[in-house]
């Protein structure tokens, strides 16, 4: 993982030069806030996939955070084309974030000025490209996800993610992929990083968003599996409905569409990708990689 440049606050600056003070508030206490982005290599070039949408949700992140951004949204998701432009890069992942930097240090970040930097490097499939069709172990965390009304769910803030850091390490230590979360009521949530959708008898659920990040990957499949004929509702379940689910898959800009083959030592369906999940997944790519005329606005080419 190593580009040539990342933007800062308006600059291109070397990669291994893109440096923040030691005292930066973001770091002493998690006051920024991020996006993932992807961007995939297509037959008409490098394109950014749904790059309006996450630019949105990363200025809305901003505006919970109450920090001042000091660009517009169309400076950003220009600055995020030159990055690329810069990097010369085909397909890889994309990471903006703006963080409280340094002025002084204190629970309160006011003073602290508004920074913003955008990083890209190449990156494949996040929990390998084996996964993408055989699917992940997971485990019931025993963390739970963090409770609506400690922070905030509908922004992705740099601090909420120590508690996705521990679930992650804990399903690791145990030998498995990747972690799922419940909430404090005991109702499935979503992965360390992603979020989760499961199928019973043909129908697709997934957790309602009042509890957890409103994904847009997550938004996406929703739409395509609407568009391809499948029901898919949203629903409160408790864990032991995941175990005697048909199929079982994550979404998200990292993940993409990865099936989930074990959770908790149960196996998911035939132990494999299923038939919904992979229709859902083929379409998913051939979207991001410009082959469906009817998704060509969800790309931004450079």
């Amino acid at each position: 993982m190593k580009a040539e440049k990342i933007w800062m606050d308006g600059k291109m600056v070397d990669w291994d030069k893109a440096q923040v003070h030691v005292c930066t508030h973001a770091l002493h206490y998690g006051s920024g806030v991020f996006e993932g982005i992807r961007a995939y290599e297509t037959e008409s070039g490098t394109a950014v996939f749904r790059l309006k949408e996450h630019i949105d949700r990363l200025f809305n992140s901003g505006k919970i955070l109450k920090m001042v951004i000091p660009y517009s949204k169309e400076e950003f998701r220009q600055a995020v084309k030159d990055t690329i432009k810069a990097n010369k890069l085909k397909s890889g992942y994309i990471r903006p974030l703006i963080y409280r930097g340094f002025k002084e240090l204190g629970v309160s970040p006011f003073k602290c000025p508004v920074n913003c930097t955008i990083a890209v490097w190449e990156w494949g499939a996040y929990l390998g490209e084996e996964a993408l069709a055989q699917g992940i172990k997971t485990k019931i965390s025993s963390y739970a996800r963090i409770y609506i009304n400690s922070t905030s769910q509908k922004a992705k803030i740099c601090g909420n993610y120590v508690n996705s850091i521990f679930a992650k390490m804990e399903a690791i230590e145990a030998g498995v992929d990747e972690a799922i979360l419940l909430d404090t009521n005991g109702y499935v949530t979503e992965g360390s990083g992603e979020n989760v959708f499961w199928i019973r008898d043909g129908v697709i659920y997934t957790t309602p968003t009042a509890t957890v990040l409103e994904g847009i990957t997550r938004d996406s499949i929703i739409t395509i599996a609407n568009d391809m004929g499948y029901q898919v509702q949203e629903k409160y379940i408790c864990r032991d409905e995941l175990y005697i689910s048909d199929e079982v898959f994550f979404s998200g800009t990292a993940a993409e569409v990865t099936p989930i083959r074990e959770i908790d030592n149960y196996q998911i369906g035939e132990g494999k990708r299923g038939p919904i999940t992979e229709n859902i997944q083929k379409k998913f790519f051939d979207i991001a990689k410009g082959k469906e005329d009817k998704y060509l606005t969800w790309l931004d080419y450079i």
